[in-house]
């Protein structure tokens, strides 16, 4: 694994560390051979809007690490809900290698990227799965299965749960990334959060160091087990969101 070029990484460990995050070399290294082949592969495939590499390094890589201002990942199993281009999941699994993490997108081309760059950095006890979340959290292996579920997708709050919390066990925790304007959509996701087993425990509202980027991190522990009957059928949760 060599990089294509030397970069400037001060400000990202700067940034790191206000999360009491620390970062040796060889993570370094790795989110920096990630970015590369995020700005290569996007050239012929759309991964992200975001290819500049100050922009990346806040937007995608801090933003990701951010988790740790509502709960501090360890030696857990995390499922990533409609990755996409593996953010947020992939910086975690890099900054807490002790995560046994699945990446989960709906795109195949996108997959074949993840599995590319999990090959490329040598990465272990991770896997990048295919398929829609309506379809894979009812399968046995993975229904309730994991400690920890994480979305940064773009969907309604009602939505996203109905999506989430069918993969967590009874205990485990969901950690919603959300814009600035996640708190309506709380309020609207009150009765899906109570019929598919969540409570929130925790909102955090933020700015991205150095930007006027509003974040909000919401933290939903899973108190009883999802109906059988959840989630619907694909396309059912964000056409007809529970309400």
């Amino acid at each position: 694994m060599e990089l294509k070029r030397v970069y400037d990484t001060d400000k990202l460990v700067r940034d790191l560390k206000e999360l009491n995050i620390s970062i040796d070399d060889d993570r370094i290294k790795k989110l920096l051979r990630f970015y590369e082949m995020l700005v290569e592969w996007n050239e012929f495939m759309n991964l992200t809007a975001i290819t500049e590499f100050d922009e990346v390094m806040v937007k995608h890589f801090v933003d990701s690490a951010s988790i740790v201002k509502v709960l501090v990942p360890s030696n857990e199993t995390m499922i990533d809900v409609g990755c996409g281009a593996g953010f947020p999941g992939l910086p975690l699994k890099i900054l807490f290698p002790e995560l046994k993490v699945t990446l989960l997108d709906s795109l195949n081309k996108r997959v074949g990227f993840l599995n590319e760059v999990i090959k490329e950095l040598e990465l272990k006890d991770i896997e990048a799965v295919h398929g829609r979340a309506e379809d894979i959290a009812r399968n046995k292996d993975f229904r309730e299965k994991y400690d920890l579920c994480i979305s940064r997708a773009v969907a309604n709050f009602s939505t996203l749960s109905e999506y989430c919390l069918p993969f967590i066990r009874k205990g485990g925790n969901f950690v919603a990334y959300k814009s600035e304007k996640g708190s309506s959509e709380l309020e609207e996701a009150g009765k899906a959060l109570s019929v598919l087993g969540g409570e929130v425990i925790r909102e955090e509202e933020f700015f991205l160091p150095g930007t006027d980027n509003g974040r909000t991190l919401y933290l939903i522990t899973k108190v009883k087990e999802t109906p059988g009957k959840y989630p619907r059928k694909a396309g059912t949760p964000s056409k007809d969101p529970i309400r």
